[in-house]
């Protein structure tokens, strides 16, 4: 799985700028539910969902969504690309275990709600590996941070795991939802 050029610290950073109290995690995750659904309004869905009305003058909030434009380009050509080459935006491996999961679990809880944004329900015909995905990543999105350890190489490997199956649930939700229908239209 190639890395995001844009790293998600920078993300942090600009959304905290902006005040968007979202983690860089949650807001990716997001942003590939919208794409892995084929909303072709995704860039425009996701900065209603993320960001306020743009104020004149506010160049943090500019810098922000410049930053997220970027990402929203980079994961996009990726999702479309082959394989479905992207990984999700997570924090390095120098970061503590738990906030790893936390950020897992993030982007777990944010690319089930880009799904959902995208109008796509459970009455949808998905296949078995489609709900059995969906429904993985949201007991990913329940992990108990507490019962984690930094120093228990279990864990360590759970979670190395767990950011493996994010790539593969993406994947076959974003196979099931275009090879059943096609790309999901904005509504209008």
């Amino acid at each position: 799985m190639p890395a995001t050029q844009i790293q998600h610290e920078l993300v942090e950073k600009k959304l905290a700028s902006a005040d968007v109290e979202s983690s860089a995690a949650e807001v990716h995750g997001l942003l590939c539910g919208l794409l892995c659904a084929g909303r072709n309004d995704s860039l425009e869905l996701w900065f209603a969902e993320l960001l306020p009305e743009a104020t004149d003058g506010d160049l943090l909030l500019e810098e922000c969504r410049q930053t997220l434009r970027r990402l929203h380009d980079e994961t996009r050509q990726a999702i479309e690309g082959p394989n479905l080459g992207f990984s999700p935006l997570l924090p390095d491996e120098r970061t503590s275990l738990r906030r790893r999961a936390e950020a897992v679990s993030d982007w777990s809880q944010g690319f089930l709600y880009g799904v959902g944004l995208s109008g796509v329900s459970r009455q949808r015909q998905l296949s078995q590996n489609a709900r059995e995905a969906l429904q993985d990543l949201t007991d990913i999105t329940r992990v108990d941070l507490a019962a984690l350890s930094d120093d228990d190489e279990e864990d360590e490997e759970a979670l190395m795991q767990l950011m493996e199956f994010l790539w593969v649930a993406a994947t076959l939700i974003h196979d099931d939802l275009l090879n059943d229908s096609g790309p999901v239209h904005d509504g209008h």
